[in-house]
């Protein structure tokens, strides 16, 4: 049976309750905490950090920490501008990507930094697929590119052995989203040699034996094709640790795969802000309020309403306040801001009951949450060493714990 790690995407080392529930899962018995230098632009492993201040250095040392390196985003992307880093894919205007061995060095001392810490227990390549996508987009044939991206793993192999040496890391290994795909998926990147590469690596550094013990990927209940990946790393040693396993892409849509209770308070907001906007200089706003009320039920999964939140909302509310004066405008801000806080949880509310329908083979029973059968499923699969599960507040943590006992 699997155990679970806890996962810190969207940790941040500024929300006390992410930091409670890290020290209520590491009080519970969590033995792992997967982060990267890019979760919050580097708050998750501060985060980390500051949750165990509380505890001695015994229990420091139970709980192994896993980072990862690739991602030139927010402040790396700042310094980047300033001084490039090496060998970078430029892959969108707001994430480029690098694996190069000087930019590993440097963010292998950042980290360990932010966590407070002199060593990092495994240190993984994040995506280091972002290269293949990047030449598929610039047509680069198939042979010519897997080729330059063996090259550039091998490489950055060679750098995480000299870390191992220095003894700045204990292991490493790679966290692919490809490592699930289909081998007929141009994205698909090859496991099969990477044993083979390390090997290579830690001779060409001298060590007595390579340090690549671990691959990350995304498997649930709906994506299997990972578990092919999985199987292999099995037969060959190395670990298995499964993310996203709640979030899943199933025939082109994107579900949550969780239960959500409807708000009750969400009804009390929308009245309270329908009145303060029944006039008119606010109708804008009294007319996009009572769309988004009939609309709740309408987006497919969460992320598409954060999406639109952050794409389409906040411009539209921008202008509709610009007129007000700076106390009205406060006021009126702070019961915005209650309600999409309800209105959240109206939609993820809608969004699991469109789940439940959409994918009734899988979730036979009603008394069994979606998320509890979900996790379940993946604790039962050999092959998986950890489940990785964001925990983002102490409920979760203890929801999560409870399946393990």
């Amino acid at each position: 049976m699997s155990n679970f790690a806890f996962g810190t995407y969207r940790i941040s080392d500024y929300n006390p309750q992410h930091i409670q529930a890290l020290r209520d899962a590491i009080s519970s018995g969590i033995r792992m905490i997967d982060t990267s230098s890019n979760y919050m632009d580097g708050g998750a492993e501060r985060a980390i950090a500051l949750a165990f201040r509380e505890f001695d250095e015994g229990t420091k040392d139970s709980v192994e920490i896993v980072s990862k390196v690739g991602y030139i985003q927010g402040s790396n992307m700042d310094r980047h501008k300033e001084e490039p880093f090496e060998e970078v894919v430029e892959f969108s205007p707001d994430c480029f990507h690098s694996i190069s061995e000087s930019f590993i060095k440097d963010q292998l001392t950042e980290s360990l930094k932010r966590l407070e810490r002199t060593k990092i227990d495994c240190y993984l390549l994040h995506n280091p697929e972002y290269y293949i996508l990047d030449a598929i987009n610039r047509d680069i044939d198939k042979d010519e590119m897997l080729d330059e991206m063996y090259k550039r793993i091998y490489r950055a192999f060679v750098a995480l052995e000299i870390e191992v040496k220095n003894g700045r890391i204990s292991g490493y290994g790679i966290s692919s989203n490809s490592f699930s795909k289909s081998k007929k998926s141009d994205e698909f990147l090859p496991y099969e040699d990477l044993i083979i590469l390390a090997d290579k690596a830690s001779e060409e550094v001298l060590n007595d034996t390579h340090s690549f013990t671990t691959v990350q990927l995304p498997i649930n209940i709906l994506e299997l094709e990972g578990l092919k990946c999985a199987q292999w790393a099995k037969e060959n040693g190395l670990r298995v640790l499964a993310n996203r396993p709640l979030n899943a892409e199933f025939e082109g849509k994107m579900y949550r795969l969780a239960d959500y209770d409807e708000s009750r308070e969400y009804y009390h907001h929308l009245n309270e802000l329908l009145e303060i906007c029944d006039n008119e200089q606010l109708k804008p706003l009294y007319n996009l309020f009572e769309e988004l009320d009939a609309s709740k039920h309408k987006f497919g999964w969460i992320g598409d309403w954060d999406a639109f939140f952050f794409a389409q909302i906040i411009p539209h509310m921008r202008t509709s306040l610009q007129s007000l004066d700076q106390e009205s405008k406060e006021l009126l801000v702070n019961s915005i801001d209650m309600f999409f806080v309800e209105y959240k949880k109206m939609v993820l509310h809608e969004c699991s009951k469109n789940t439940r329908k959409a994918l009734k083979e899988f979730f036979k029973n009603d008394d069994v949450s979606m998320q509890d059968t979900a996790l379940r499923f993946l604790m039962g699969q050999e092959s998986i060493d950890y489940v990785l599960v964001g925990m983002r507040k102490p409920s979760y943590t203890l929801e999560v714990l409870a399946l393990k006992d």
